[in-house]
């Protein structure tokens, strides 16, 4: 079903990562066949959508049912105004293990008829437009030279970065996206004298059918990919309970974990970047959430280990002292090699190897801040196994006081050999590997089944700290 090239990696990258895939202990399980059969769909994989759009449901302000007919309406109503005809209803399942989980097929890759005229868009640009988003301004790279507003084209995504903005073609590697309406003239989009805005392609042929989400029911309908909303509900927090949200921006997980709270109790969120708080911020008043308190801080710095038992629990920011936290959620940085759709990762070896030690002293801070009998669960979106299981293996031995835990809802596949872990080590770890079944990707198969399959790459690990 493939109609991308495979995500495309420096020689080095795609080295290191057949030789994770490929490990002794994986080898001796599963054998060389099944092995290398295994990564090939994982590099074909992450080039494509997932088969569901997932939205997580505001089942703080408003029942699911009520929720998921409000969304039905709003996007039935924004495909009936759209250009594109002959579209049946857009269809909403109810996860049926997960309470605020909605789910929308994805449709794809459909029959699209490349056009003459193209557009070309950077590679993130591309990647929204695969799941459903329009083409924004900012992110068109090269257009034809007399393009106007009702010019219907084709786009097509930049693989390597290589086009020059405000091309007027580019032949380079690339891949197509679909067809869809200019919303703008050329002269606008590259204007010298200030940055466009708003849409410049409205894509009415897109290659997966998805729907575009753009301002629909923003309180109430929050896109986050189904393992992202997994791990709240892994985390399980309760009402008056005070969490460490260590990584958070956008801020989706930490809504999630303050909506789940009933928003009864203290989520404290940090992030490095300033700008990112901003985004935090943003999303939890657009939630209608008020126990959220975002801090600009580096979480490798927030413990205060000066301040100790007399020093009043609840420190207004950080630094933090120790064992301030019921729970801790360290969503870690990361290589974020099981992003879905990612054509292409430029990135060196080097940097792909750089996260190891920056999530070890984020490890670090997050056990001292938890209490003792606290919950500590650890995130990533990648699929490598330094980053992932023997992180674990690492943590398990450098702090005996942590214990793996079962993990609820457990809907993704266990831990992958390859760090030394015991099998019932394992069987308590979720790993979400959508190569697993990519080559059943495109066969009917009924919900929870494909939905809970066919994701980002994922990883979750759940400790107790006694």
């Amino acid at each position: 079903m493939s109609v991308f090239p495979r995500i495309s990696l420096k020689p080095e990258v795609n080295d290191y990562l057949k030789n994770v895939f490929l490990n002794k202990e994986l080898l001796a399980a599963v054998g060389l066949q099944e092995a290398e059969s295994r990564f090939q769909r994982l590099l074909t994989c992450l080039a494509h959508p997932p088969g569901h759009t997932c939205v997580r449901a505001s089942t703080h302000l408003a029942p699911l049912m009520e929720i998921r007919h409000k969304l039905e309406e709003e996007l039935n109503k924004q495909q009936m105004c759209g250009a594109s005809t002959g579209e049946v209803s857009v269809k909403i399942l109810p996860h049926p293990s997960i309470p605020d989980v909605l789910l929308l097929p994805v449709t794809g890759p459909r029959p699209v008829q490349q056009l003459s005229s193209e557009v070309v868009v950077g590679a993130q640009c591309g990647s929204a437009v695969l799941r459903g988003a329009h083409v924004f301004a900012p992110g068109i790279m090269a257009s034809p030279k007399f393009m106007k507003s009702g010019d219907v084209v084709s786009v097509f995504s930049d693989l390597e970065g290589k086009c020059t903005r405000g091309a007027k073609s580019f032949q380079g590697k690339r891949a197509f996206l679909g067809n869809g309406v200019a919303e703008m003239d050329r002269s606008s989009i590259f204007c010298p004298d200030e940055p466009a805005k708003g849409i410049g392609v409205r894509m009415v042929e897109p290659l997966y059918q998805s729907p575009s989400f753009d301002g629909v029911l923003p309180s109430l309908a929050f896109l986050q990919n189904l393992p992202s909303v997994v791990v709240g509900h892994v985390l399980g927090p309760c009402p008056g309970e005070r969490i460490l949200d260590m990584c958070a921006a956008p801020g989706g997980k930490t809504c999630h974990i303050a909506a789940l709270m009933g928003d009864q109790g203290e989520v404290v969120a940090l992030d490095r970047i300033r700008n990112k708080i901003d985004r935090i911020r943003q999303n939890a008043q657009t939630l209608h959430l008020h126990s959220i308190k975002a801090y600009c801080f580096n979480s490798t710095q927030a413990v205060n280990s000066s301040c100790v038992s007399l020093c009043p629990v609840h420190t207004a920011g950080p630094p933090f002292p120790p064992e301030s936290f019921d729970r801790v959620l360290l969503d870690a940085p990361c290589s974020g090699l099981g992003q879905r759709p990612n054509m292409a990762v430029t990135w060196s070896l080097k940097e792909i190897c750089s996260y190891q030690p920056l999530q070890r002293k984020l490890f670090r801070a997050a056990v001292q801040l938890l209490k003792k009998g606290g919950v500590l669960v650890y995130s990533t979106c990648t699929v490598t196994l330094a980053e992932n299981e023997e992180q674990v293996a690492w943590a398990l031995d450098t702090f005996p006081q942590l214990t793996l835990q079962p993990q609820d809802p457990h809907i993704g596949a266990e831990g992958m050999l390859g760090a030394g872990l015991s099998p019932e080590q394992l069987r308590l770890l979720q790993r979400f590997s959508p190569e697993l079944s990519w080559d059943q990707a495109d066969m009917p198969t009924a919900l929870p089944g494909k939905a809970n399959r066919d994701t980002i790459g994922f990883f979750i690990a759940k400790f107790l700290k006694n």
